[in-house]
């Protein structure tokens, strides 16, 4: 008679994967969770840092191309643009960088980049899932323009951008803090306008855009009072959509609720 197999022991515990050391990078050589660490002031932030859940394709772009075209905002240094978007063919000491803060899930940023591979994006923002996304599609369409900053822009802005070194900075669809006590954690504020005009060329192009309505007001109020900006309307208002500004899926989803959307564009003047 052959012999029953044995149960296994319902006795015996298994053993469990050991927890993740939350010390460790998620994701080794890539973005980390706060490259400024301590070493800049507290203060208020406009952002909630995201890291959310990164798929398995996400994963394998923030490993294999963050070392490549990415960049923690760690406020230690200034970036040389030209060598920052350097290629096989050298470095681009000529070629023009907008800076947009805050990009989502990449779409329209890859998209902007795509229709004029002749400037260059820098694009920064705490959501590790969008990062790993941008990069990806970057990737997938030979996008050699886009670069991918990690971390609190205004410490990028400030502390590793050099005086009139951007051609043009966009501002899409930021956290519109509705509730009034939230509003000083709002990113289009005197302080920010008057830094940013630093960093922007004469004749760059600062353009925003939200769907929140009391939001709008404020950023048409803090920008129009701006000695540094002209609107580009005759008439002082919002822009109508340029087409060169893709149509987001965020954006759909807020036209469908009614929401109204407003452009902003205005440019640095020269004094």
């Amino acid at each position: 008679m052959s012999e029953k197999p044995t149960a296994p022991d319902s006795h015996v515990e298994r053993a469990l994967p050991a927890p993740r050391d939350r010390s460790e990078p998620m994701f080794p050589g890539g973005p980390v969770a706060d490259p400024a660490g301590s070493h800049h002031e507290r203060r208020i932030r406009s952002f909630r840092p995201r890291r959310g859940r990164v798929t398995p394709g996400q994963g394998e772009a923030l490993r294999r191309l963050w070392p490549q075209w990415g960049l923690d905002i760690d406020g230690l240094s200034r970036i040389d643009l030209g060598e920052l978007f350097a290629t096989e063919a050298g470095p681009r000491p000529d070629l023009p960088v907008i800076l947009e803060i805050g990009f989502g899930m990449g779409e329209a940023t890859a998209q902007m980049a795509a229709a004029d591979p002749g400037t260059g994006i820098l694009a920064a923002d705490v959501h590790t899932p969008g990062q790993g996304n941008l990069l990806a599609l970057a990737e997938r369409s030979g996008l050699d323009n886009i670069r991918v900053a990690n971390g609190d822009a205004i410490i990028l802005l400030r502390e590793m951008l050099a005086p009139a070194s951007l051609s043009g900075l966009r501002v899409f669809f930021p956290d519109p803090w509705p509730k009034k006590r939230h509003h000083k954690r709002r990113l289009i504020q005197p302080e920010f306008i008057e830094l940013a005009a630093t960093r922007l060329k004469p004749g760059a192009l600062l353009h925003c855009a939200t769907d929140w309505e009391p939001y709008a007001e404020q950023m048409l109020e803090v920008l129009s009072t701006s000695p540094a900006f002209d609107n580009s309307q005759a008439d002082g208002g919002y822009t109508p959509r340029p087409d060169f500004r893709p149509l987001t899926k965020f954006e759909g989803q807020g036209l469908d609720k009614g929401h109204l959307v407003h452009d902003l564009i205005f440019r640095r003047n020269d004094t």
